[in-house]
């Protein structure tokens, strides 16, 4: 097999992967169907945009490292179909409220918080549950096929959304995405519980989550990767606002050209997911100049002139941040101990997921005041400049190679 590929022949991991592209294509198809009804109900209002967007994620900000305490402490295999099944639940509510023509707009946002909630326990545990499939030495090609997984699922969502909004309205998607969360439930059971890695779980006692946040700020090899996470994930990766925007504002397009922007984005994103897989051990450069590249094709996409153009640009821009993040997201999980795993990984979701509820408000004030290009701009400088500064601090540690690794247990 190749290189690329090779955490596929692994059994556990393979029905992992397939129920993920199934339940992911349909979680995508939700966002883009969610934001459309969110425009529809709201008379195109950004802020009401940015406000959905901040309901769904502010659960993560307010209880995220608690979903990591979970992680460490149960069976991450049973946690994530609890999860997956209380989100399927969710979007056929949803479902139904918007085929019936009963939906309004605090629905959304009712059901949106809800979604947060399961997302709680939900991502965390998926990130360190990858560990547990997988060998130490397979875990950074894991993590790439996993945003690989991830990011062909935004190609697919999306395009079938828009296609399917065009033809249908918002109301199928949503039926459709609560459908597919039975392919990763599935997957899951059918997994063989003998062949998991776990790792000895947390006992109860106090202080656990102090534990997990002393245990990052003492390693800048942690502190940094998920500082610059946040940054980016707070300023620069609040695409689902700008680009609905765009799409309807800017070009006067429809729902379907507003799936081929946010299509063209997630190609590129599964190109530097790709390209990440097939790469040996992550690095702190790497990750540094993945950053930095970012936030400048940021700032092109917002400087775009035509339709074509920009859908263009949003190739290598979502490959870059795609590189950004998985080679973040390798250097976290492989520089912590198994025991702490799902509380670092918790604080690292935290910080991606949760500075969403802090910026997507920002862009969607700024998007409306401003310009959607205004918001794109503003972002993809503010990332650039914390890409030179995560560089400048991990400079002495590049030079002396990262202890990437020391401290990762069998």
């Amino acid at each position: 097999m190749s290189p690329t590929f090779r955490s596929l022949a692994v059994r556990n991991y393979r029905l992992f992967a397939t129920g993920q592209v199934i339940s992911l294509s349909g979680t995508w198809a939700q966002r883009v169907a969610q934001d459309w009804l969110v425009l529809q109900l709201s008379d195109n209002s950004g802020a009401a945009l940015g406000l959905v967007t901040a309901l769904q994620f502010l659960p993560v900000l307010l209880f995220g490292l608690y979903g990591g305490l979970l992680a460490d402490r149960y069976d991450k295999r049973r946690l994530l179909i609890g999860a997956q099944v209380a989100m399927g639940v969710l979007a056929l509510v949803l479902g139904v409220l918007a085929v019936t023509g009963a939906v309004e707009l605090w629905h959304v946002y009712v059901l949106a918080f809800a979604l947060g909630l399961a997302t709680v326990v939900d991502t965390p545990t998926r990130q360190a549950f990858v560990s547990e499939m997988v060998e130490p030495s397979d875990l950074p090609n894991a993590v790439s096929l996993n945003s690989a997984t991830f990011n062909a699922s935004r190609i697919i969502g999306p395009a079938l959304a828009g296609l399917a909004i065009a033809r249908w309205d918002t109301g199928p998607v949503f039926l459709a995405n609560a459908l597919s969360y039975v392919a990763v439930v599935v997957g899951l059971m059918r997994m063989r519980p003998t062949e998991l890695l776990r790792s000895t779980p947390a006992k109860r006692s106090k202080g656990q989550v102090r534990e997990g946040l002393r245990y990052v700020r003492e390693r800048r090899h942690l502190a940094v990767p998920i500082l610059l996470v946040l940054v980016v994930g707070t300023f620069g990766l609040n695409f689902q606002i700008t680009l609905s925007l765009v799409a309807k504002l800017v070009f006067h397009r429809g729902a379907s050209e507003f799936g081929l922007l946010t299509s063209a984005f997630a190609l590129g994103s599964l190109v530097g997911a790709l390209a990440s897989a097939g790469r040996g051990t992550p690095t702190p450069r790497r990750m540094v100049l993945a950053a930095l590249a970012f936030g400048v094709l940021e700032v092109a996409v917002g400087f775009a002139p035509t339709f074509g153009s920009m859908m263009l640009l949003l190739v290598p821009t979502g490959a870059a941040v795609l590189l950004f993040t998985t080679t973040a997201n390798a250097l976290v999980q492989l520089g912590c101990e198994a025991a702490v795993r799902g509380r670092v990984m918790a604080l690292y979701v935290l910080v991606f997921l949760g500075g969403t509820p802090i910026g997507a408000p920002v862009v969607g004030v700024l998007a409306e005041h401003l310009g959607p290009r205004a918001s794109l701009m503003i972002g993809g400088q503010v990332c650039a400049v914390a890409a030179v500064v995560a560089g400048v601090l991990l400079a002495p540690r590049a030079q002396s190679r990262s202890r990437l690794g020391t401290t990762v247990r069998a």
